[in-house]
């Protein structure tokens, strides 16, 4: 049997495909223009492929956390949440995260040193993973109230897999601050 070499074989069907998951993505800024930085990088996620909306929380000035802990003399942070509909596989979007903050001149010199811009993967629908390259959920999302308070301005029932209603955890830390402080 013959057959046409001037015409290609027929393409395979493609295969099923990944279905829609949310995932939550974690910003933040000190330095620079850092509320424009976080608004660009939230229309930067809306554009890659895969990935269909961009719900972004408002904006939140937030004390710098060293690992010290809170620093009121470092330049503040500019904090957000996005709830990010996609079909992408959570490692290609850590990826594609990690090349956003390069295209904003993040530089990893010092852990949770000033930077232009962060970027973290706190959860992607219920997956969880334990590898050191992609921890999911973010194993400390459950301690920030900077990763909370703006989830919660998208989501108030949220669910933070592993760790409960993320009301309820951003209560539990308020409570916390507020025992230390004697208030």
């Amino acid at each position: 049997m013959s057959r046409d070499l001037t015409t290609p074989p027929p393409l395979p069907a493609p295969g099923p495909g990944r279905d829609d998951a949310v995932a939550v993505v974690a910003f933040g800024a000190n330095l620079g223009d850092r509320e424009e930085t976080i608004r660009e990088a939230a229309a930067r996620i809306a554009r890659l492929p895969l990935v269909s909306e961009v719900r972004l929380s408002p904006l939140h000035e937030t004390v710098a956390v060293t690992l010290d802990g809170p620093d009121p003399d470092a330049p503040g942070y500019v904090n957000a949440v996005a709830l990010v509909t996609t079909r992408l596989a959570p490692s290609v979007l850590l990826g594609m995260l990690h090349a956003i903050e390069e295209q904003h001149g993040r530089v990893r010199h010092e852990r949770w040193g000033d930077r232009t811009l962060d970027l973290d993967l706190v959860a992607y629908g219920d997956e969880t993973s334990d590898d050191d390259r992609m921890l999911l959920p973010h194993p400390r999302a459950a301690e920030r109230l900077f990763v909370l308070e703006p989830w919660l301005d998208l989501d108030a029932d949220a669910v933070l897999p592993g760790s409960g209603r993320v009301a309820d955890l951003a209560a539990g830390l308020r409570r916390s601050t507020d025992d230390r402080h004697g208030r």
